[in-house]
């Protein structure tokens, strides 16, 4: 009983250098870190929340938050479930598919394809979202609230719900070349 929880132990310790490497291939971004007080009978009791985003900038993203009474439990817990909360975005090229209006609460985000070149058009916490994912060419539109939280969980949630061009065009009958971007059918 005792060698097996030995070898256990074992495997656990060469498995652990094996995350870190993974960790730090990772884009981890804290977007957003928020103070709440409790007040009691001592005085007031504070709390912390972070808003984190992890993506491998190459078209896996995801956002976690994490409460805890210190600031960096809060980061390491928000960074736990950004990276258990990971999704594969259809991507084509540097930018997305097609365009798509997600909101989450009372947050709004327009997200819209660019041609190549354009760069990242965003504030904040699209911004975050966008790059972790790894796309560099997007046009973004925060309408709505201005909660840092909700506009990137809406940001997220327009990411996850796009569409892969070839499924889209089968799923229509057409042509793939007839569901994609002008630019993208000039360039082939």
């Amino acid at each position: 009983m005792a060698a097996q929880q030995q070898q256990q132990q074992q495997r656990k310790r060469q498995q652990r250098p094996h995350e870190a490497e993974e960790r730090e291939e990772l884009d981890e971004r804290v977007v957003h870190l928020a103070r709440t007080a409790k007040v009691v009978k001592g005085g007031r009791r504070f709390a912390f929340r972070a808003v984190v985003v992890v993506g491998d900038n190459n078209g896996s993203v995801g956002v976690g938050v994490g409460k805890a009474r210190e600031v960096p439990e809060a980061i390491r817990k928000g960074g736990e479930r950004a990276r258990r909360n990971m999704r594969k975005i259809p991507m084509l090229g540097s930018t997305i598919p097609h365009e798509i209006v997600a909101d989450y609460s009372a947050a709004k985000v327009l997200l819209k394809p660019a041609s190549p070149g354009t760069g990242v058009i965003a504030g904040g916490g699209v911004r975050a979202v966008v790059e972790a994912a790894g796309i560099k060419d997007i046009l973004t539109k925060s309408m709505g609230s201005a909660n840092i939280l909700n506009v990137v969980r809406a940001t997220y949630k327009g990411l996850t719900s796009l569409k892969d061009p070839a499924a889209e065009a089968q799923r229509r009958g057409k042509p793939v070349e007839s569901v994609m971007p002008f630019w993208s059918r000039n360039a082939n």
